[in-house]
């Protein structure tokens, strides 16, 4: 650390100004307020004067020195982040590792995958990116002959008539009819997909727009959901209503976090002769399925009211584990039943927070509570899983709870009413969305949902792009399997014509099937295909403007991530590649529409929970015996060997490195036209599929 000082004097007066600056090193100067000596340099006109201008100029060197020493640690920071960028892409290439090898993860429980049917995408890919290619070098040769030619500056009529003439002739013959082809077979059916995604896309822009309006509505009104004050419980002495409540948590082999819900739950503030917990383990490996009962004995001895279940048939995954439970012989003496995935923690008055609501109001059969995430700031890939998420809470949620009483159920962190769950026929295997099923089911038979957007409930989003790829596969294949399946029965429902509208057009079709098909037809393969084909044309405000504007309304409800605004963009076009190959699979039942994964979990806490951990950490252990260390070590060995066995591993991503150099191609192609807004575009797109398709975005396994 060095020091600058001003003055040789011990002493100072007037305010101090710090200047602190990070990386690589830091330095502080002190720079001071005036003093009395400057005051009566002013009244001397001459030397005095002088004397104040020289230490003014002095002051202002120094501060341009502490930019320069700035922008130099900036440099220096961003040169070994380049250097660490290019030693990860090294170790990737060199491993050798693509998300075509197979998976040895005990967690992925495929349900009659095909191989065959997975790789038709991705030769589909391969096929545009080896036509973009060729017809890059073809255009690059016929640029340096000076064919520069536009959509308005073309002859067609001196293509016609041009004859091949010897060996120096057959690359202008070859080019013309090549132009011939592409101005009248290529160019229509191209620009008239390119106008029919341009719409698609503006409607779905509309709807976005009209959601982010209702949102704001609603915070200038201030609309929020009320319950009703409950009469005088004798048993807790509060006022509040205290039915019968089961809470539920669902999990197949979690280790990582199966203490933090099962410590949060048995934590809720509720009379304890009203509450029952099950803990419903579907974990295939007997170590866990030890951790997690021992767990539930431990609570146990504390008093509280849980139990453990374990199904040797583990049919139908979690809607199968729910549906274990539910025929449970004591479930008819529950009114309520709460649901909290494996990585969920509840606050502990979530239950006084959500189930008044349901107090005198019997249509309603649903209260979902917000998500909120201990590991949102752990890297890029969950800092833009956030801003997603928000979004989804605060403006889709909220907006559809308060105009319509409707909304996708989120499969956690919600409160059913029972009676809501057996009229709409219970949980079912036939989807892997089984909230989203039950809750259109549920609609369908009249029920209302209520969302609280100021509940929150803590969980994790992944922190590794493989976790988020398959959990988002998972979530864009279920509604076009449940949208199939619903189809007839929303139908023939009993439903306004408006209810049943908004369910086909704006619940499924626009959000679910428009939404990924046309954001990836539209900017992955409509607009690099322009580029070789130019005389289809995509206007500049489809490629930057009117998505710049969707983003920006997006980020609105998390203004702290607005940093990553254009990040964000560049990501959810990245994204599309998986979201519409989930949409095709869903739709039509291919080889991975019912691939099950279970989102891999870190185990974070938040520092409540750890603070919570600490002051009982000695309750929990009191009156035990003390355990053998010899057993402990074994155990502990057994878990290194089987964690050597499976380690995790970042992996290249084909589809979207295919897609990353078709880009690329494409803004190389894009510069012979000097179009500079789809240049940058295609270029930094394509950067970004390239840092994905690297697996370079998300968590980083050494």
């Amino acid at each position: 650390m060095a020091r600058f000082w001003w003055s040789k004097e011990e002493s100072h007066r007037g305010t101090p100004v710090v200047v602190k600056m990070e990386n690589p090193n830091w330095s502080m100067v002190e720079l001071e307020g005036p003093t009395d000596e400057d005051f009566l340099m002013a009244e001397s006109p001459g030397r005095a004067r002088d004397k104040g201008r020289g230490k003014n100029a002095k002051q202002f060197t120094w501060v341009l020195l502490l930019k320069a020493h700035r922008a130099a640690g900036c440099l220096t920071s961003l040169g070994s982040s380049m250097l660490g960028l290019a030693s990860a892409i090294r170790r990737r290439v060199a491993s050798g590792r693509t998300d075509t090898d197979p998976d040895q993860d005990a967690d992925s429980e495929p349900r009659g995958g095909n191989p065959a049917a997975k790789s038709r995408f991705y030769l589909c890919i391969k096929l545009f990116l080896f036509m973009s290619l060729v017809l890059l070098g073809f255009e690059v040769a016929a640029y340096f002959k000076g064919w520069h030619l536009g959509a308005p500056h073309l002859q067609l009529q001196y293509f016609w008539d041009m004859e091949f003439d010897g060996v120096k002739g057959a690359f202008d013959w070859v080019y013309s009819k090549w132009v011939l082809i592409r101005v009248d077979y290529l160019a229509p059916p191209l620009q008239f997909l390119a106008n029919a995604c341009i719409v698609l896309f503006m409607v779905q822009s509309l709807d976005r727009l009209i959601l982010c309006l209702g949102c704001f509505w609603i915070r200038f009104k201030k609309i929020k959901p009320v319950p009703k004050r409950g009469p005088l419980d004798l048993e807790s002495a509060e006022y509040g209503y205290f039915p019968m409540v089961l809470v539920q948590i669902p999990m197949c082999n979690e280790k990582e976090v199966y203490q933090q819900s099962i410590g949060a739950v048995c934590n809720l503030d509720w009379p304890k002769s009203r509450l029952l917990v099950q803990v419903l383990d579907d974990s295939d490996d007997p170590t866990t399925q030890f951790m997690i009962k021992e767990e539930v004995q431990k609570w146990q001895k504390e008093g509280a009211n849980i139990l453990y279940r374990h199904r040797v048939i583990r049919d139908g995954y979690k809607a199968g584990n729910l549906k274990s439970a539910m025929n449970c012989s004591y479930v008819k003496d529950y009114e309520f039943v709460a649901i909290f995935d494996a990585d969920f923690q509840p606050a502990p008055d979530f239950l006084k927070r959500t189930v008044p609501h349901f107090q005198d109001n019997e249509e309603l059969g649903l209260v979902q509570a917000r998500w909120s995430f201990v590991n949102r700031d752990e890297n890029l890939l969950t800092r833009l899983q956030n801003i997603n998420l928000t979004f989804h809470f605060e403006v889709e949620q909220q907006v559809n709870s308060v105009f319509i009483n409707f909304f996708g159920f989120n499969g956690t962190a919600g409160v059913w009413r029972i009676k809501a769950l057996e009229d709409s026929g219970g949980w079912l295997e036939r989807t892997t969305v089984e909230d989203m099923d039950i809750a259109v089911r549920a609609h369908l038979h009249g029920w209302k949902f209520i969302f609280l957007n100021d509940v929150e409930c803590q969980c994790e989003v992944p922190e590794s792009y493989e976790a988020y790829r398959k959990q988002q596969h998972r979530w864009h294949s279920g509604p076009m399997q449940l949208f199939r399946l619903c189809l007839p029965a929303i139908i023939k429902s009993k439903i306004s014509i408006w209810k049943k509208f908004n369910l086909i057009f704006l619940f499924f079709l626009l959000r679910k099937l428009i939404l990924p098909f046309y954001s990836f037809t539209l900017f992955c393969i409509i607009l690099p295909m322009t580029m070789f084909i130019p005389e289809a044309e995509l206007p500049a405000w489809v490629v930057c403007y009117i998505p710049a504007t969707m983003s920006f309304l997006n980020i609105l409800p998390a203004p702290k991530a607005f940093p990553f605004i254009v990040p964000y963009l560049l990501f959810e076009n990245t994204m599309s590649v998986t979201k519409f190959n989930a949409m095709i699979s869903g739709l039509f039942q291919l080889g991975s529409a019912y691939e099950w994964v279970v989102t891999k979990k870190s185990g974070r806490s938040s520092e409540g929970d750890l603070v919570s951990l600490v002051e009982k950490e000695p309750k929990h252990h009191r009156g035990v015996s003390v355990p053998d260390l010899a057993e402990m070590k074994e155990e502990i060995r057994q878990q290194e060997q089987k964690a050597k066995k499976k380690k995790k591993h970042n992996r290249i991503y084909t589809k979207e490195l295919a897609l990353a150099f078709l880009l690329l191609t494409a803004s190389a192609r894009s510069l012979l036209s000097a179009q500079g807004i789809h240049f940058y575009f295609l270029l930094f797109q394509g950067i970004s599929f390239l840092l994905v398709g690297l697996d370079l975005i998300g968590e980083q396994v050494e």
